[in-house]
């Protein structure tokens, strides 16, 4: 009888532990498919944005007819192996030239160039949204990843602590994360 209830009591424990894998398993997964999809609304933002740059650049250059490029810089992000927080800070550092350009040479009253630049602050909106969920969702991940026991299910099933979109760790030694 001792025999019995010892072995039912072992049992029971491997089905719990079986099941709190299983949901830590399916946990770590759905965050994952989450940040994945945030990445990807991210990616196809982040091109349209970089698309859209480039046909206001050529419309600048074209109103205010100069041979000088000043977005050469920025024609060349699309052949160049960036980060996305990489390329989104140089497309930010764009839009900012092109405002300033827009200010500059009194391009204005110009409904084309209008209509691009609220297309690109829309996108930045979209892009805000999904990189605060991008965030959020890497900030549960990564705690999940880090507690015991799921960092044992994490390890197996080779799930990794990500960095945020900024590219900042919050774990690491470097306190000049949050400088500018």
């Amino acid at each position: 009888m001792l025999f019995i209830t010892i072995f039912l009591i072992i049992i029971i424990i491997l089905c719990l532990g079986g099941i709190y894998y299983i949901i830590s398993f399916n946990k770590l997964n759905d965050l994952k498919t989450k940040v994945m999809e945030a990445e990807s609304i991210i990616d196809e933002n982040l091109r349209i944005k970089y698309d859209t740059l480039i046909r206001i650049s050529n419309n600048i250059k074209k109103s205010i007819k100069t041979d000088k490029n000043y977005f050469k810089e920025y024609e060349k992000l699309s052949k160049m192996n960036i980060s996305n927080f990489d390329m989104d800070r140089k497309l930010n550092e764009g839009f900012t030239l092109i405002l300033k350009m827009r200010d500059d040479f009194n391009l204005n009253n110009d409904e084309d160039l209008f209509n691009e630049i609220e297309k690109i602050k829309r996108l930045d909106e979209k892009l805000c949204a999904a990189k605060n969920y991008y965030n959020k969702n890497t900030s549960k991940t990564n705690a999940i990843i880090r507690r015991f026991p799921t960092n044992i299910i994490a390890k197996i099933h080779k799930f990794k602590i990500k960095l945020f979109f900024d590219g900042k760790d919050m774990d690491d030694e470097i306190i000049d994360d949050f400088k500018i």
